[in-house]
């Protein structure tokens, strides 16, 4: 979220919750109770201070921070809808942990890290059946896959049912083999199942998204961990032709040749691999492992795990995809749960497993709240007057009659003429029984509402909550307003940068600096070439670097330009001439350089100093939008108050 770096660096406004009458200060009608700004305060100083020097440096601070805030509020800034919007849905992600089953949560994360100390290597057969199926639909997905089960538990082979009835597409090849997972890398119900089945046995039937399947667990293993790695690849698929195998093979030998003699690995990955998405980066991969979404065919996986410490790398070998060698760039075993905890609280609330901690919380609101259910009694008239258009979104609902309440729930009744508006603005779904249909809509209307009262009561609840969504508020208009009237003003307004510029040229200066030209190799004979060809006066930059790298692009590398000398760490300290330098040697590398001319001090252009001056620039008009607010908004401050709050 962008705002959230300037809200750290930011002085952050609280709502106080305070029942103190205490003002440290107030801005036009708002007052800022000692309570509010002694947390303030404290949030943003590790070592806080009391005496009136660092108060009041504190409280200037403070008050340019509030200055800001009320001029966006009183420009209705925080009425714009695009801002609004955005403030929504900040809400909605605050409010969140709020709206879950503390308990229960707790639970699923430890859960979810007890399951990722064991990887497990599973085998699945799959009967789809969407998720809004018909019961007849249902049943018929259901007795299919307990027919399958039926051949295995009978002795027929696991892989050749998979291969030959399962709707998974890709079983026909992997015989089902899902490799090996772990908490998060499946949906929930299928993770579940195969946790909860023994090594070599086969689960139940178990429903996801995707329909019915059964689980076959194959091994069981400690975790993993995480590993960060670089491979070379030479493509060849399995089902090329065996000439073409037989290449790739001793193009992978080679280049494993070349490995061993004390070559590059980062070099011949870009050289030699075939991987385009990699071999420019040194043949670096994404990080894959336990609780990472990254995974990998296993025999490369197989292949780095094996390898015992960074920088190692493997021997030449095989995948569905080619030849391989893979090195080994860092390692990190399976993290405490402390430090997993927070990721694992996010993926908890994110996934599935949210939905059952927001399920167990809703039940327990009902129990708190005086909720009473008259569903029940109500929804036959619903099962009578919709009909199948609804699937469509072409139903029309038609005179309710008697209208009567449906659910009651914290003091609230909500009717049956509430319900039906509900569903005529929710229509369109896959076709089911009208009771069905009926009946889901029920439940998710009846949560949405219950969820709904929460979130309206949330602030009077839990004060930290309340404090949050105010600085998201601040936040967000602050960085708005500063935005319009300092960072883009500054960046747009060119007329003013150049006046500003103008006025301040004394401050953008160039130090005495060295036009050169600068040939390095790691290799000096390279440079003695180099050296030889630069005599010739007709020889430009690149003229010398095609000579030099014609065999090899790695033999020279070259650069001209203006250098601030004591900038440069290579030539700190050096007592330069005009005109060719002797070769040095710095930090394993050789030095060729080739002065053209001392520049002396000199003003920089407005190019040149662009961005110092837009930063100065900014600044400048701050200071003088702050004064401007000042003179609008009224600051009074309660000294006696702010000077006692250490006491």
């Amino acid at each position: 979220m962008k705002y959230l770096a300037l809200l750290l660096l930011t002085i952050i406004t609280f709502q106080s919750w305070s029942q103190s009458d205490k003002v440290v200060m107030t801005i036009n009608d708002e007052n800022v109770t000692k309570d509010e700004f002694l947390q303030v305060y404290l949030k943003n100083n590790n070592d806080p201070k009391y005496d009136k020097e660092s108060l009041n440096e504190y409280l200037e601070l403070y008050k340019k921070f509030k200055l800001k805030v009320a001029e966006a509020e009183s420009l209705g800034y925080d009425t714009i809808p695009s801002l609004v919007r955005e403030l929504e849905g900040y809400k909605e992600q605050l409010a969140r942990p709020y709206l879950v089953d503390s308990s229960k949560n707790k639970e699923l994360v430890q859960e979810a890290y007890d399951r990722m100390k064991t990887e497990i290597r599973a085998s699945h057969i799959l009967i789809k059946l969407p998720s809004g199926a018909s019961p007849a639909d249902t049943l018929k997905a259901y007795s299919k896959i307990m027919d399958l089960k039926k051949k295995v538990d009978a002795g027929e082979a696991f892989e050749k049912v998979a291969r030959t009835s399962s709707q998974d597409p890709s079983a026909k090849l992997n015989s089902g083999d899902l490799g090996y997972f772990t908490a998060f890398q499946m949906v929930y119900p299928f993770e579940s199942a195969a946790y909860s089945t023994k090594d070599g046995e086969v689960s139940s039937p178990v429903r996801t998204k995707y329909g019915y399947h059964i689980i076959k667990v194959v091994d069981k293993r400690k975790a993993r961990g995480t590993i960060s790695t670089a491979h070379i690849m030479v493509a060849a698929p399995k089902d090329s032709e065996k000439d073409d195998l037989m290449n790739a093979e001793k193009k992978i030998k080679e280049i494993y040749e070349k490995l061993e003699s004390g070559e590059s690995f980062e070099k011949l990955a870009r050289l030699y691999s075939d991987d385009q998405g990699t071999k420019n980066k040194g043949g670096r991969l994404p990080t894959f492992g336990t609780g990472t979404n990254q995974r990998m065919v296993p025999e490369f996986e197989d292949a780095a795990f094996s390898l015992e410490s960074d920088d190692a790398y493997s021997e030449p070998f095989q995948t569905d995809y080619g030849f391989h060698i893979v090195k080994r760039i860092s390692y990190e075993p399976l993290s405490s749960f402390d430090d997993m905890k927070s990721e694992l609280q996010n993926k908890v609330n994110r996934g599935a497993r949210g939905q059952q901690t927001q399920k167990s919380f809703i039940q327990k609101l009902k129990s708190a709240n005086d909720f009473k259910d008259k569903g029940e009694k109500r929804l036959d008239w619903f099962y009578t007057n919709v009909d199948s258009s609804i699937f469509r979104g072409k139903w029309e609902a038609p005179e309710l009659g008697k209208n009567k309440w449906m659910f009651a729930y914290h003091g609230k009744k909500y009717d049956m003429k509430s319900f039906l508006s509900y569903i005529e603005k929710n229509q369109r779904s896959r076709p089911t029984s009208i009771e069905d249909f009926v009946n889901e809509k029920y439940k998710i209307w009846q949560n949405e509402l219950i969820i709904e009262d929460e979130k309206s009561r949330l602030e009077d609840k839990y004060p930290a909550y309340k404090a949050l969504l105010q600085e998201y508020h601040d936040g967000v208009l602050l960085y708005e307003i500063m935005k319009d009237k300092v960072w883009d003003k500054a960046i747009k307004d060119t007329l003013g940068l150049q006046e500003f510029f103008k006025a301040n040229k004394e401050q953008y200066m160039w130090p005495e600096r060295v036009k050169a030209k600068v040939y390095s190799s790691d290799k000096k004979e390279m440079l003695e070439k180099a050296l030889m060809l630069s005599k010739n006066d007709t020889m430009t930059m690149k003229n010398v670097l095609d000579a030099v790298n014609e065999k090899s692009q790695l033999n020279l590398k070259g650069e001209e330009g203006k250098l601030i000398q004591n900038k440069v760490s290579f030539l700190k300290g050096l007592e330069l001439k005009k005109g060719i330098n002797e070769i040095f040697e710095h930090e394993g590398k050789y030095y060729l350089v080739i002065v053209e001319a001392f520049l002396p001090k000199d003003h920089k252009t407005l190019s040149e100093a662009r961005g110092a001056a837009i930063q100065s620039y900014q600044e400048y008009l701050e200071k003088e939008w702050l004064e401007e607010l000042r003179k609008k908004h009224k600051i009074t401050v309660n000294e006696d108050v702010l000077y006692s709050l250490g006491e």
